[in-house]
C-alpha cells in the first residue's frame, strides 16, 4: 500500500508538470503581500489552475556573510539540512536516507542552498488538503532540526574537495576566480569555497549558523500555486513555527562593492585550445532605478545573441570566437558587468582590443534606433515566456521579495523597457560603465594568450 501511493502521488506530480503548472503568461499578476506576526514576509500569486504550490523562503543569510576564513559556511550549513533530521518530542530522528524515502513518499520535494545574496529553501507539493498538511509537516522540522550528523559532513566535505580539485583543472574556473577576485578586491563577492576554508567548518559551525540566521523575523516567503490567501498564511505559520523565536537584531551591514580605480590586465598560462577572456568591472545592484535602460542597452551590446554588437564585430566580421556576450549581473550589491569569449590564445590580444573598442564607441553613443526597436520587440515579445509556469513565476516574485521591487513590478514590466529611449540607455552606460578603467582577464596559451 505504502509503494503504491508513493507511485500514485509521483504520478499525479507527473501529471501537473505535462500541464503546464500554470497559465500565468500575462498581464494583470495580483500579487499578494502581508507580514506575519512573527515579522516574516509574505507574498501570494493565487494560481488555481492546477493543484500545485510552490514555496520559496529566503532568508538574508548567503555567503556574503560568511567570515573570509569560512567561505562556504552557508552553502553547506543549507545543504546539510537535507542530510537528516534530529529527533523532538515524539518524532523520531530520521537520517538522510529515511527523509529521503519520506520525501518521495509524499511525492513532494524540499531542499535549500546558497545563491550569494541569500539562502532559499523552496517547497514543491500537490495541494491536496491531507496531503499538504503532511509535506509542510516534514518540511518545517527538516528547516527548524537538522542533525547535521558529524559523519555524513566528513564525507560531504571531502566529496567538495575532491570536486573542487577536479575543477581547478579547468580554464574556465580559473578565469572566473581570477576576474571575481580582480573585480570586487576585498569584497565577499570575491570569495571562493576552497578546500581550506571547507577544513575550517565544522558541525559546531553550522549549528551556529543556522541558529543566528534562521529565524521567522528574516524570513520571506514567495508563494505561488492553488492556494488561498488564509491557506497561504497558515502554511506559512505551519512551516516556520518550530524555529527559534527571538528579538530580531539588525544584521551587520555588509559594506558595497567599490568602484575600479585604474584598469588591469591579467595573463594566466594554461595548457588549453582556447584562451577564456573577461572583461568588465563592477556594476549596479539590483534596485537601482537603471534597470531596464541597462537591460535594454545590454541586449543590443552582447545580450542578444547573434543581433548583438560584439557578435557582429568579434565573430561575424573578424571571426575571432564562435560566441561573445556581455551582462550585468546585479544583486544586493554591485554586482558585474562582464563581456566573455573564448578564442585562440595567439587571437586573445586582437579579440580583446576588438571588445574593449566595440564597448567604448557603444558607451559613447549607444544603440541606433533599429537596434533598440529590435530589443524591444525581443523583450516585451518573450516577456510571457518569464513566467510561464510556477516555477518561473515563482522566481520573479521572489525577487520582488528580495529587493523590495513594487508590486505590480511584473504588470509594469513591458511598459518599462517600451518607453525606455536612445538617451536613456546613453545616459544609464555613462553612468555606469568606465571602459577605461575595467579588469581584464586572459587564461590560457603558454603566456597567457600573448
Amino acid at each position: 500500500m505504502r509503494t503504491q501511493s508513493k507511485m500514485s502521488a509521483i504520478k499525479n506530480v507527473a501529471i501537473a508538470l505535462l500541464f503546464g503548472l500554470v497559465g500565468a503568461a500575462q498581464a494583470g499578476i495580483p500579487i499578494q503581500h502581508w507580514t506575519q506576526p512573527s515579522g516574516a514576509g509574505v507574498w501570494l500569486v493565487e494560481s488555481p489552475t492546477v493543484p500545485m504550490v510552490d514555496v520559496r523562503v529566503d532568508f538574508d543569510a548567503g555567503g556574503r556573510r560568511d567570515p573570509a576564513e569560512q567561505t562556504g559556511l552557508a552553502g553547506v550549513s543549507a545543504a546539510m539540512m537535507s542530510k537528516g533530521i534530529r529527533a523532538a518530542g515524539n518524532e523520531p530522528a530520521l537520517d538522510e536516507n529515511a527523509l529521503g524515502e519520506a520525501w518521495a513518499d509524499l511525492g513532494a520535494s524540499f531542499g535549500g542552498g546558497d545563491g550569494g545574496d541569500r539562502v532559499s529553501f523552496s517547497l514543491r507539493s500537490l495541494t491536496y488538503p491531507d496531503l499538504l498538511a503532511k509535506v509542510v509537516a516534514l518540511a518545517a522540522r527538516q528547516l527548524a532540526e537538522p542533525a547535521y550528523p558529524e559523519a555524513v559532513w566528513t564525507r560531504e566535505r571531502e566529496r567538495m574537495a575532491a570536486a573542487l580539485r577536479e575543477a581547478n583543472t579547468r580554464p574556465a574556473t580559473v578565469a572566473v576566480r581570477a576576474y571575481n577576485r580582480a573585480v570586487f578586491d576585498d569584497h565577499p563577492y570575491a570569495r571562493d569555497t576552497t578546500e581550506e576554508t571547507l577544513a575550517r567548518i565544522s558541525v559546531a559551525d553550522m549549528q551556529a549558523w543556522h541558529a543566528r540566521h534562521l529565524q521567522p523575523c528574516r524570513a520571506k516567503v514567495s508563494i505561488v500555486g492553488a492556494i488561498t490567501r488564509a491557506q497561504a498564511d497558515a502554511l506559512v505559520a505551519q512551516l516556520l513555527a518550530r524555529l527559534p523565536v527571538k528579538a530580531c537584531e539588525p544584521l551587520p551591514t555588509v559594506a558595497e562593492v567599490r568602484p575600479l580605480q585604474k584598469a588591469a590586465e591579467i595573463k594566466i598560462p594554461f595548457d588549453s585550445a582556447q584562451a577564456h577572456v573577461f572583461i568588465g568591472q563592477p556594476g549596479f545592484k539590483r534596485d537601482d532605478p537603471d534597470f531596464f535602460a541597462l537591460t535594454v542597452g545590454n541586449y543590443t551590446l552582447g545580450g542578444g545573441g547573434f543581433v548583438s554588437r560584439l557578435t557582429t564585430e568579434v565573430r561575424e566580421k573578424r571571426g575571432l570566437s564562435y560566441s561573445v556576450y556581455s551582462y550585468f549581473n546585479p544583486g544586493l550589491h554591485a554586482g558585474s558587468f562582464t563581456m566573455g569569449l573564448q578564442t585562440r590564445p595567439d587571437q586573445a590580444a586582437q579579440a580583446v582590443q576588438v571588445a574593449r573598442d566595440t564597448l567604448r564607441r557603444y558607451v559613447e553613443q549607444g544603440p541606433t534606433e533599429a537596434e533598440l526597436k529590435a530589443a524591444k520587440d525581443n523583450l516585451i515579445g518573450g516577456f510571457a515566456l518569464r513566467i510561464d509556469n510556477n516555477r518561473k513565476l515563482l522566481d520573479n516574485v521572489a525577487n520582488i521579495a528580495a529587493h523590495g521591487l513594487p508590486l505590480d513590478y511584473l504588470d509594469t514590466w513591458t511598459q518599462q523597457v517600451a518607453k525606455v529611449t536612445v538617451a536613456d540607455i546613453k545616459a544609464a552606460f555613462a553612468r555606469k560603465l568606465q571602459p577605461e578603467r575595467m579588469v581584464t582577464v586572459i587564461v590560457g596559451g603558454r603566456d597567457g594568450g600573448q
